[in-house]
């Protein structure tokens, strides 16, 4: 699973991948036809919660990739600048991270002059339903010729792109659609990596005088996710760039006198990883404490085979707990005794959360 940073040039784009990622990248515009790609660890305070009460040699977060791709250009979608290279890896990525200025600074160039976020979200999402209303159009006419032999399935098919149509023909995304359509339909839409249809969190990128974002850009970025199926958070990529670059004490210090409790991106990450349709579980030994992703709605042997294929091929039960329970009872031997700790079969569904010993046997 793998998240997508896009956005007009000079927005502040990569410089919030490069803090994301602790990589330094080229912040050139549109001039780069290869994305950067990188692993996001995921920040989890339950981690620390867990080593308090169970000591181990190391801890390891949850990841994700991160795919920084080229600037967008109006015209992207009929193959201006790098149009089709940028239409391709978005199509190719399962979430979107959509930044958009919301900062005035008469030193740092806008690619249209103005600070105008809703402006510069529009010029993005109409290339990408331009681009998907090219997809749907061809599907319609494939599906019609499907359709008049009697495939069953080309007509579901030419139903929902008819329907697909008429929302982007109405300058609506196709993330709006979503919840209007049933299971099978979803599943249908989402075979077609539709670009628009995509789940987008609205990255607004604040000046150090709006850690807050309170301004109105952010306001409007605000109101607009709200409206058309998305989600917001703000952030400073010129301070998460700063806080990079200090030690743990350097960084604790200068967030308390900001009076922040952890850095913006930490905030990003984790709805980053919440909008891939993600969650954690959690396995705790002598050896490591270890959060793994997972699936929402996985069952326990999927979540087995995280860990390895043979866990899932020979799952035989699950023992879980919580960090609450750790935290209350202090030990999971404590757990146990307290008649806290459960043993789940093949059908259960795991929680955000669990903390798990697999049981199996191949």
């Amino acid at each position: 699973m793998e998240a997508g940073i896009v956005g007009l040039p000079y927005i502040g784009k990569t410089a919030v991948f490069s803090a994301l990622t602790a990589l330094r990248t080229d912040t050139g515009g549109s001039s780069s036809a290869k994305p950067n790609l990188a692993i996001v660890q995921i920040p989890d305070p339950r981690l620390a919660a867990i080593n308090h009460h169970i000591e181990t040699q190391k801890i390891v977060p949850a990841t994700m990739q991160l795919v920084d791709v080229a600037g967008l250009v109006v015209g992207a979608s009929k193959g201006e600048g790098l149009g089709n290279k940028f239409l391709a890896h978005i199509r190719n990525v399962d979430a979107i991270l959509h930044v958009v200025r919301c900062f005035e600074d008469p030193d740092v160039p806008h690619i249209n002059d103005t600070i105008d976020p809703i402006r510069d979200i529009d010029q993005v999402e109409t290339e990408l339903m331009l681009a998907d209303l090219e997809v749907v159009e061809n599907s319609i006419k494939n599906a019609q010729r499907k359709a008049r032999t009697g495939e069953k399935e080309a007509k579901a098919r030419l139903e929902l792109m008819e329907r697909c149509e008429a929302q982007l023909s109405e300058g609506r995304t196709l993330r709006g659609l979503m919840d209007d359509l049933n299971s099978e339909q979803q599943k249908l839409l989402k075979s077609f990596a539709m670009l628009s249809a995509k789940p987008t969190l609205f990255v607004a990128n604040v000046s150090e005088d709006d850690l807050e974002g309170s301004n109105d850009h952010v306001q409007r970025v605000h109101k607009y996710a709200t409206d058309h199926g998305g989600q917001m958070v703000s952030v400073c990529a010129k301070l998460e760039a700063e806080l990079g670059e200090l030690d743990e004490t350097e960084r604790t210090e200068m967030l308390e006198g900001l009076g922040l409790t952890e850095p913006a991106l930490h905030v990003l990450a984790r709805a980053a990883y919440h909008l891939l349709g993600l969650q954690s579980f959690f396995t705790a030994g002598p050896k490591e404490i270890r959060a793994w992703p997972v699936a929402i709605g996985s069952t326990a042997p999927q979540a087995a085979g995280t860990i390895h294929t043979d866990f899932e091929r020979g799952f035989i039960r699950v023992e879980v707990h919580t960090v609450a329970n750790l935290e209350e009872y202090k030990s999971e031997q404590a757990i146990k005794s307290a008649g806290k700790l459960r043993v789940e079969g093949k059908d259960y569904v795991m929680q955000d959360g669990d903390v798990c010993h697999f049981l199996f046997n191949v």
